[in-house]
């Protein structure tokens, strides 16, 4: 199924209850829904009702202050409460809590596509993969984005129990899976930021996140990078990866794009004038 390019917002709303009436129909599969959170009331609902054939939920929560934990529970998720240490051992945490065969691993903000979620059960059944990759798109200012280097941004996210290791730095941490990896056809969907303010306090936190990583790596800071990589980052996303070809959202993401990556070498800097 196309993904229309974009969702009234009658439709986003109602997207939890479109879904609602084939949960008590769906049969439970060998299959570990596993998501870490915080503060996502917003986004947690769609997340686990778009996965209705889970056996098995786990949500490790750091302490959320909104209705999370309430609202995961009432879907018969097992809520574990963890201080955050990272994305990367958050995340390698709360999948070593799963029992089941396999193991489909989401953000809050992240949900099965209508195709995706039809096709998933039988991808357990099959005897030649370990895992899968994934196609992701994000929605972002009422548009499903396909260009500027944001799809078809594939993430591996479903494989089975013991193969599975979350590795990589304070930011962009990736699941590595053990043997055969499939890619599929259909998209996960991604509802990334609520919008431009949640996208400028991203870039901020993701910023600081990527000056401790370029930190750890020893790079060192220098007034042609602070320059000259935002500006490529720039050309790259929006005149490479063709990020014109969506609009003003296209112009937008590439220029929060440079932003984050000058504010990362920027707060590099900083970093040195503590020592």
């Amino acid at each position: 199924m196309k993904i229309p390019e974009k969702i009234p917002q009658p439709l986003l709303s109602g997207w939890v209850s479109d879904i609602r009436a084939t949960e008590e129909t769906s049969p439970k599969l060998p299959l570990s829904l596993v998501v870490i959170t915080l503060n996502e009331e917003r986004n947690i609902e769609r997340c686990i009702r778009s996965v209705p054939f889970a056996k098995e939920i786990i949500v490790v929560d750091s302490f959320s202050e909104d209705k999370t934990v309430k609202i995961a529970e009432t879907l018969g998720a097992k809520v574990i409460q963890r201080k955050f240490t990272g994305y990367r051992d958050q995340k390698q945490f709360a999948m070593e809590q799963a029992k089941e065969s396999w193991i489909l691993s989401l953000d809050a903000d992240e949900a099965l596509s209508p195709d995706l979620k039809r096709e998933l059960p039988h991808l357990l059944l099959r005897q030649d993969a370990d895992g899968f990759r994934i196609p992701r798109c994000s929605f972002h200012l009422n548009k499903w984005i396909r260009h500027g280097g944001w799809y078809p941004d594939y993430q591996n996210r479903l494989f089975k129990r013991g193969l599975g290791k979350w590795v990589g730095g304070e930011v962009h941490e990736h699941l590595e899976i053990s043997g055969v990896v499939v890619t599929l056809e259909h998209d996960l969907q991604h509802f990334v930021f609520s919008g431009l303010s949640d996208q400028i306090d991203t870039n901020n936190e993701f910023s600081s996140l990527g000056a401790k990583d370029l930190k750890a790596k020893g790079e060192s800071f220098s007034i042609l990078k602070l320059v000259f990589r935002p500006m490529g980052k720039f050309l790259e996303s929006y005149f490479w990866k063709r990020g014109f070809l969506d609009g003003a959202p296209g112009l937008i993401i590439a220029l929060g794009a440079a932003q984050s990556l000058f504010l990362r070498y920027a707060k590099l800097w900083e970093m040195d004038l503590d020592r």
